[in-house]
């Protein structure tokens, strides 16, 4: 049996993306991706060899799709001053709903679907490799934005980021992404998203707490 062409691949993870988006994981099985796509149960099995492997390599394509728009929409507008380092973490905390535009399916199964949810035990270590890697360009993507606007990458500044990138982001839009519509895309309005980048700018108008191994000076210490 050949093995499916890597276009053929991806048409297949688009499928897959709508049946978990709109049923969830647990009832995503191969015989109903092979009902919706039109492709055997056997193609399926021996493009992926396995379901732990079917839903981990859609679970990678989408996280991995997603931060690399991140990524673009940071280098977009990211500069040397002040404005231009606000203007990149308030790009980055605004890209769930640019992804949701473009991809919809992909943005509703990341937002509904926890990665545990689809990720199990049986994941091969190549697999769990990649995820690492993964969470290793996210925390290099937070420390990039952390340096460009208070010259740290400490774990304090770090969190601020993620409060802004991650926890705000997900605060102000998982609501139209969970919620049903008539065709399946999110519908994320204007107001939400300039909401999003008020409440972001405003959370950057403080500077992160101290490194938590910094020794106090003198004029701090009771």
């Amino acid at each position: 049996m050949a093995r499916p062409r890597t276009h053929d691949l991806d048409q297949l993870l688009d499928v897959a993306e709508r049946l978990v988006a709109d049923g969830g994981p647990e009832r995503f099985t191969v015989r109903a991706l092979a009902a919706a796509s039109g492709v055997s149960n056997g193609a399926i099995y021996h493009a992926f060899g396995s379901l732990p492997v079917l839903l981990g390599r859609l679970w990678l394509r989408a996280a991995g799709d997603f931060l690399d728009l991140q990524v673009e929409l940071v280098d977009a507008v990211q500069g040397g001053d002040r404005e231009a380092a606000v203007a990149a973490v308030v790009a980055a905390a605004g890209a769930p709903a640019v992804f949701a535009d473009r991809r919809p399916a992909a943005a509703r199964m990341l937002t509904t679907v926890r990665r545990d949810q689809l990720l199990g035990p049986q994941v091969p270590d190549e697999l769990a490799e990649e995820m690492f890697a993964l969470d290793q360009r996210l925390v290099a993507l937070l420390v990039r934005l952390a340096r460009g606007l208070w010259d740290r990458a400490d774990g304090a500044s770090v969190e601020v980021m993620t409060l802004c990138v991650v926890d705000l982001p997900t605060a102000v839009f998982r609501r139209a992404l969970t919620e049903p519509s008539a065709d399946g895309r999110p519908v994320i309005g204007s107001d939400s998203r300039e909401r999003l980048k008020a409440a972001v700018r405003g959370a950057l108008t403080l500077p992160p707490p101290p490194p938590r191994n910094r020794r106090p000076k003198p004029s701090e210490e009771d």
